[in-house]
């Protein structure tokens, strides 16, 4: 166990799944048949009080349940939860289950044996993996003797040495200062790489932003010898009066048309590896979406003002970018094919909800770094293994047998009929 933490996130959920798994869906088990169950149980608290819209809405099943007839008739015997199957297409890549490990780029938390220890359990689980953006430029790509557990080369070789046959992907992220770097053209040279190439399971991301600082490039602090080494490709500021510096990458520069050249050119340069566009949440996401669906992303990635595991301004958290909610009821109209968001995922039903309101698949940030950080060894699996088990109960109980299946008939919404939440 570490000392990370994640202030105002169900923390302790989070790291007693990564203890007890699956069981951790349910109530201790020693309290049955001494404790009675229902609404506004204690300790409850972090999923009964609706923290944003997404966790508001209700998961509704219908009483009567065609889905559920077809697949009795087709299996001979009634169905149950375990007949639900979460495998899932993400972005190009086969998935275990509708769930991928979000970017955690090159802040301290989720550096040294942390982000090995990420990258093996999400190997292991068959389920895609974003490595973030600033990796190479802050810590090196990892061929001249740098430290492994903290460079782009080390995370994808632990990542590919657990990975079994035909699941799971890896997606590199690059933003301005990693373009800067080269960083696309250095992992698709990497012989480390090619059997995640040649398996069709190498995907480069083009970042725009991320949800927790919309319009700001990523940022960490750092002491002042390892800024001075930077100073050429970020942006510094003293501004901690005690020697240690914030770095600053900048964020880009986009329009619609810039934004669709570059797919394009990604599409050119690299005819073999899929392409991914994150998005932060913009009040333009969903023509962002539609730009980069339309020039042949195969994976539009979407941070919901939720998200974030990096160093970020305390302004921008409670007031800037749309909720991940917003985000899903802008593009409901015209969602990607392949939509995938992020921002809070922690449980089944925000998972859920994500899924009928468009989404392919939900990604893990705080969530699966508190994990990890709780057992090295098998901390997020554990943590998938509670999630699986839930989705598998939402799915089923709203007569479905795939997440492909859920829909906006799936959720209920009390601002729909004028009800506050609570009442």
């Amino acid at each position: 166990m570490s000392d990370l933490s994640a202030p105002g996130f169900p923390e302790e959920e989070v790291r007693n799944r990564a203890r007890a798994g699956a069981a951790a869906a349910f109530p201790p088990a020693e309290e049955y048949g001494h404790v009675l169950f229902g609404a506004g149980r204690p300790g409850a608290a972090d999923r009964a009080a609706p923290s944003d819209a997404l966790d508001a809405l209700r998961i509704v099943p219908p009483l009567f349940l065609p889905q559920r007839l077809a697949k009795l008739i087709d299996l001979g015997r009634e169905p149950d939860y375990r007949d639900v199957e979460l495998a899932t297409a993400i972005g190009g890549f086969a998935s275990a289950l509708p769930v991928y490990v979000s970017a955690t780029g090159s802040t301290r938390a989720a550096g040294g044996d942390l982000g090995l220890a990420l990258s093996r359990q999400a190997g292991a689980l068959g389920i895609p993996m974003v490595i973030g953006e600033n990796v190479v430029p802050v810590n090196g790509y990892g061929r001249l003797g740098e430290a492994a557990d903290r460079t782009l080369l080390g995370r994808l070789r632990a990542y590919t040495e657990e990975l079994p046959d035909g699941l799971g992907g890896v997606a590199v992220q690059q933003s301005t200062e990693d373009a800067d770097a080269e960083v696309w053209n250095l992992v698709h040279s990497d012989p480390a790489a090619l059997p995640l190439l040649e398996s069709g399971r190498l995907a480069f991301e083009l970042k725009v932003g991320q949800g927790a600082k919309p319009g700001l490039g990523g940022m960490t602090v750092l002491e002042a010898e390892a800024a001075a080494a930077l100073g050429d490709r970020f942006g510094l500021d003293p501004l901690f009066g005690d020697g240690r510096v914030l770095r600053a990458a900048t964020p880009g520069t986009f329009t619609a048309e810039i934004l669709r050249q570059q797919i394009r050119l990604m599409r050119n340069n690299y005819p073999r590896v899929r392409i991914w566009v994150k998005l932060y949440p913009g009040r333009d996401v969903a023509e962002a979406a539609r730009v980069a669906h339309e020039a042949g992303a195969d994976a539009v990635v979407v941070d919901g003002a939720e998200g974030g595991t990096g160093w970020a301004p305390g302004v921008f958290l409670p007031h800037v970018g749309l909720p991940l909610a917003e985000c899903l009821r802008r593009l409901a109209v015209a969602p990607p094919p392949s939509l995938l968001v992020s921002g809070r995922i922690w449980e089944g039903a925000r998972a859920v909800k994500s899924l009928a309101l468009g989404a392919r698949a939900v990604g893990l940030g705080r969530a699966a770094l508190l994990a990890v950080a709780e057992d090295r060894e098998s901390g997020l699996r554990r943590f998938v293994d509670c999630l699986a088990l839930e989705l598998r109960l939402l799915i089923s109980a709203l007569g479905k047998y795939a997440p492909q299946a859920l829909d906006r008939e799936d959720v209920w919404s009390p601002e729909e009929y004028g009800i506050t939440a609570g009442r």
